[in-house]
């Protein structure tokens, strides 16, 4: 009886060694002691832009809730498409994160043969922010409303030029939109980032472009451009003279630039959920705040969930214009 017992005891303690492995592996999966390390956000734009600049300010904030530094490097190419296939192809364990932004949706339906899904191969994380674009005019036109705007492109022979950061941008694609409402004469002139089509706007060699407010805001400061109106569906509290262009005419018209956070698909959810928590509370910093208030920026804190829900809308929508306007990649 007593070798029974033995051998039961020893059977016990064996399948206690096996549960107490196997709830060790759950945990490691779970990442409970997560992160150990330095984690790094890939931007799939040079240093200085709004992506970058929004990516590294929650940054900061991010670790140190997180207990560990967030870096931020630049892989910029192809609309941001190089950077979120590096993304796309890292370990799903939390340690490499993608500035991901409304350019990934509309890339959905620019390329033809893009290297990556933005709604399958990358994890949302949360929203950081929203940006609205401006219609400014050389302030030589004779242009200072939506409406003189229309009636400026429609008394011209050649209609009216605008200038964008490139074919597909959220820039480009305001114009497109609209171009779509309005059905007015305009003439898309592209350029290889936001800087060379301000300079051409500056010297006249275009008429008007739906910029990005952080880019405008100087120009429009010093009276160098002219603003006509505001893309979002609220005035902008940097212009609140503004109107916007749902305003002006054209209900239902809302496009602003945004930008989020997204990691490998399969990352797993406690590190997604450690991940959102983070980046929520950095979105409350005072300091944080005022300088989103600064870029004319609007601080967009929530679920992983709900930024998801938002992009396969976002995917959907630009779509339809995207194959209205006949768009295509440079």
């Amino acid at each position: 009886m007593s070798l029974y017992f033995a051998k039961r005891r020893g059977l016990l303690v064996l399948l206690t060694a096996l549960v107490c492995s196997t709830l060790g592996v759950a945990n490691a999966q779970t990442n409970v002691s997560w992160p150990d390390k330095s984690i790094k956000i890939i931007v799939g734009y040079s240093a200085g832009g709004a992506t970058d600049i929004l990516a590294r300010l929650v940054a900061v904030k991010m670790g140190n809730t997180l207990g560990q530094s967030v870096i931020v490097e630049n892989k910029p190419g192809a609309n941001s498409n190089v950077g979120a296939e590096i993304v796309v192809r890292s370990p799903a364990d939390g340690y490499t994160l993608y500035a991901f932004s409304i350019a990934n949706t509309i890339n959905m339906s620019l390329y033809p043969k893009l290297g990556y899904d933005a709604l399958k191969d990358l994890e949302p994380i949360g929203m950081i922010a929203k940006i609205p674009n401006i219609l400014v005019v050389n302030p030589n036109l004779p242009i200072k409303t939506v409406a003189e705007y229309v009636r400026y492109a429609k008394e011209s022979k050649d209609g009216i030029t605008f200038a964008s950061s490139g074919s597909g941008s959220s820039i480009h694609l305001s114009g497109e939109m609209f171009k779509m409402q309005s059905k007015i004469q305009m003439l898309h002139i592209p350029y290889k980032g936001s800087a060379p089509a301000v300079t051409d706007l500056l010297g006249g060699q275009v008429d008007s472009m739906f910029d990005n407010a952080p880019s405008a805001m100087p120009h429009i400061q010093s009276g160098k451009l002219r603003p006509v109106g505001i893309t979002s569906a609220q005035r902008s509290p940097l212009l609140p003279e503004v109107p916007t262009l749902a305003e002006s005419g054209y209900p239902n018209f809302d496009v602003q630039s945004w930008f989020a956070l997204a990691a490998p698909a399969g990352t797993p959810k406690p590190i997604i959920e450690k991940l959102n928590a983070a980046l929520n509370k950095a979105l409350t910093a005072p300091d944080v705040r005022q300088r989103l208030q600064e870029l004319g920026a609007t601080p967009e804190p929530g679920s992983p969930e709900k930024m998801r829900d938002f992009a396969t809308a976002e995917v959907k929508r630009w779509r339809e214009v995207v194959k209205a306007s006949g768009a295509k990649a440079e």
